[in-house]
């Protein structure tokens, strides 16, 4: 097996993006979620961010995520709650059914991914997520 190029490693990083964001929006979209619901949900998982860093994690304006948390908090995902730093700022977090609807979700994706790296050796996976992880940015 010969080595890849450049430029067929950015090929395949992108077509393994996109089969994992088709999976991701398969198994959001069977709870009735969209993609960056799922996303939301991800990231509030273990934190309760100030809504402007929740934008800033999403990448989305704070208008976007106003309506995105009015929909989830309407859906009993998401309560609203005074930031204890910030008397102007609302910190977001999930509420107890979201939790148990992540923990779902986990199960569900990891279900969904597994296909993709169940011909990778256990040194081959660990590997993977290594140079996965060095891939992504430094967390905040």
């Amino acid at each position: 097996m010969t080595e890849p190029g450049p430029d067929e490693v950015m090929d395949h990083l992108v077509q393994v993006s996109f089969t994992v964001m088709a999976l991701l929006s398969r198994a959001a979209a069977a709870h009735d979620l969209s993609l960056t619901q799922l996303r939301a949900l991800a990231i509030l998982r273990d934190r309760t961010p100030k809504m402007a860093e929740l934008a800033d994690y999403l990448g989305l304006d704070r208008s976007s995520v106003t309506g995105l948390i009015d929909r989830a908090v309407k859906r009993g995902l998401v309560r609203r709650e005074a930031s204890e730093d910030d008397g102007r700022a609302v910190r977001v977090g999930l509420t107890d059914q979201a939790h148990r609807l992540a923990g779902e979700l986990g199960a569900e994706i990891a279900t969904l991914l597994a296909p993709l790296t169940h011909d990778l050796s256990p040194a081959e996976r660990n590997r993977l997520g290594v140079l996965l992880g060095r891939m992504l940015p430094p967390e905040r």
